[in-house]
This record gives structure tokens, C-alpha cells and sequence, in this order.
């Protein structure tokens, strides 16, 4: 799929120091002054609004911050030297980039309760407005957890006793077993012809006017087109002639520099002409068939017009015995194999559990 930027989001990090939440592009804690350590990542913040200054959206695009193998400062990806040290930032280690962090999250979130004095504060404060403490991630629900009453322990669901489960599953694996067994079962008698049966059927084509329906550039060039209308026809991962982009939830990914880029994965749904069209085509009129039982088998003879053609054959051969057992049908497609079978010969018959003839030879 194709990734469609749909543009860029302060993120947050949390200072590990005091919990402040500081806003991402910030290098320093707005509480305790302390700088972002390496390995404190970036956070979503509950409500994003897509960047409109030029220069932030630079700052976005730059790439991922880079902290300094002196001072572990953080820097912009385009510093050469470390802005609070001063070394050089040729051996610095670039920060993680382009984890997504979730769902774009352009609705209004819910205010944010501060644990210290209770007062409720937008969901983008970072502080309280009251009391000034910090509106660290979770620290509202943790307080609010704190006072509530413990729910009561549900009931464990029931559940059908382990033991009746494994019989079950016995009993269904033996009930398969036996079916196979029983399909494998192989059993031999003597069987003597009693009839025979032969069939033959021959197909008669002829040029016929038939309707059709394709897509337009598959339509055979002699045919008439009578009507076409605009279909979906295949989805492409690339922009393309005649397609609707179609694209998913818009999310977060972390650009490692403080922002957020939102993205969306788009594909394109192609339309195409969808056409009815008429064209002649060679197409079964009739069948003709012979059969017989104790003559030769023969094939039924065609009288074709001129715009008719001889089309597909088949034959089939059935060869019925008398056994002890009852009576057994055999169906062959070959003719040699049909002429051997005489009324009144002895045949040795391999019969299946289910009663079918799956193996034959003469009996001496």
C-alpha cells in the first residue's frame, strides 16, 4: 500500500525525574529542568492537531534528534556539534524513529482529573490549573482506582468436565477410524455376467448469436457491443488511470524528533468498462445417442448442416453380475475392456466396504 502523509503532531515525553509530561519538541523538563534522558521515548498526546507553522513542520521533517556520546544532550539531526557541551555529534546515537503509536486521535479527549487537589483540566494540560502539579499519564486513574470499591469477584463460568471432553474426542476419532477401516475393507466373490450395456452419445455444435458480458478491452473484435457501465475492477497499491483512493484510519508514528507524523496506508480501487456484447459462438443444439445391449457398440450417425459441426463424444460400458451376495454393477469407458465381458462368464469381483466393484479379473 501506499503511505500518504497526512501531516505532523507534537508528541510527549514524561520526565522520569518528577513526572512532569513536557511537550515533545522541549529538550528540557518544565519541572525539574532536567534534560530527556536517551531511553525516554516519545509519547502520543490525547489530543493531536496537525502542525500549520512552516517551521515546525521542518523541524518534523528533519529526522530523528541525535544525543550527544558526551553529555547524552539532546540535538537536531541537522547539529554538528552538541549544543550544551559542545562535542561533536559525529559518534552520537540517532533517537528511535517510525513506531507507530496509535490511531490518529483528532476528537476531543476527556479531561484529565488532577490527583492532588481533584480538579478537572483539559485533556491537553499538561499541568493543573488549580494546584500547579503535574498531569502525569495514569495518575488520575490511579487515584480514582484508589477510592473505588473493589468489584466482587465474577463467577467462574462452568465448563463441561475435562474428562467427558477427552471421551468425546475418543469417541469421535474411533467413529473415523472405523468409517476408514470400512472403506478399506476389500472383499472377493465370484460373480457370473447377467446383462450388459453400452451407451455412446455424440454432441452436435452450431453457430449461434450467444450474449456475453467482459470487461471492454477483452471482448472478442468480432462481436457486437451492446451496452457497457463503469465496474470496480481490481485494487492497485500505486496511483493509477481511472481509480478512487481509498485509505485507512489515519495514525501516529513517531519521528524521533519530538513530533508525530500522521500517515494513512491508501490503495486504489479501479473502475473499467463492464460491457454486454453478442457474438457467435459454436454451441451445443443437440445430442445425439445410440445404446444397445448385446450388439456391437456403434456410434450414432450425424447428419450435420452446413453451419454445424461434430462436437465432444462419450461412451460408457456397464457390466452387471449375479453373486452369492447379491447383485454388483461395474461401469468401464473402455470398449476392449467392455467386449471381454460375455453373459454367463465367471469374474472374480473385489468389493469395497461401501459395495462398489474396485477391483475385476476372470475367474479360471
Amino acid at each position: 500500500m501506499t503511505k500518504k502523509s497526512v501531516g505532523y503532531v507534537h508528541m510527549l515525553w514524561s520526565c522520569p525525574r518528577c513526572t512532569t509530561r513536557n511537550p515533545g519538541p522541549q529538550k528540557f523538563c518544565n519541572g525539574c529542568g532536567g534534560p530527556q534522558p536517551p531511553d525516554v521515548a516519545f509519547e502520543q498526546a490525547p489530543e493531536e492537531k496537525l502542525l500549520t507553522d512552516a517551521a515546525e513542520i521542518a523541524r518534523a521533517k528533519a529526522g530523528p534528534d541525535v544525543h550527544c556520546p558526551y553529555c547524552n544532550g539532546r540535538n537536531p539531526s541537522t547539529a554538528k556539534f552538541c549544543g550544551e557541551c559542545g562535542g561533536d555529534l559525529a559518534g552520537g546515537k540517532a533517537r528511535e524513529a517510525g513506531k507507530v503509536v496509535g490511531a490518529f486521535r483528532s476528537a476531543p479527549a476527556a479531561p484529565i482529573v488532577c490527583a492532588r487537589c481533584g480538579t478537572s483540566n483539559p485533556a491537553a494540560s499538561l499541568k493543573c490549573s488549580q494546584c500547579g502539579a503535574s498531569l502525569a499519564p495514569g495518575a488520575a486513574a490511579e487515584a480514582q482506582a484508589a477510592a473505588a470499591p473493589t468489584p466482587a469477584a465474577p463467577r467462574p463460568a462452568r465448563r463441561a468436565p475435562v474428562i467427558l471432553l477427552i471421551v468425546l474426542a475418543a469417541l469421535c476419532g474411533l467413529a473415523a477410524l472405523a468409517v476408514l477401516l470400512f472403506a478399506n475393507r476389500k472383499t472377493e466373490t465370484i460373480g457370473v455376467v447377467d446383462s450388459v450395456r453400452w451407451e455412446r452419445s455424440v454432441a452436435i455444435e452450431g453457430l449461434r448469436q450467444v450474449e456475453r458480458e467482459d470487461w471492454q478491452d477483452e471482448i472478442p473484435s468480432s462481436a457486437s457491443v451492446d451496452s457497457c457501465r463503469e465496474e470496480y475492477r481490481y485494487t492497485s497499491q500505486d496511483p493509477v488511470t481511472d481509480s478512487v483512493e481509498v485509505c485507512g484510519t489515519p495514525y501516529t508514528v513517531d519521528t524521533g524528533s519530538g513530533y508525530g507524523e500522521v500517515v494513512q496506508d491508501c490503495a486504489y480501487e479501479v473502475y473499467d468498462n463492464l460491457c454486454s456484447y453478442t457474438v457467435e459462438e459454436w454451441t451445443v443444439v443437440d445430442t445425439i445417442v445410440s445404446s444397445g445391449s448385446y450388439e456391437a457398440p456403434a456410434w450414432p450417425s450425424a447428419s450435420l448442416a452446413s453451419n454445424e459441426r461434430q462436437g465432444d463424444v462419450s461412451e460408457s460400458y456397464t457390466v452387471v453380475f449375479v453373486t452369492d451376495d447379491g447383485r454388483y454393477t461395474y461401469t468401464t469407458k473402455s470398449e476392449a475392456e467392455f467386449s471381454s465381458f460375455s453373459v454367463g462368464s465367471q469374474w472374480v469381483l473385489e468389493v469395497s466396504g461401501f459395495g462398489s466393484v474396485t477391483g475385476i479379473e476372470p475367474a479360471y
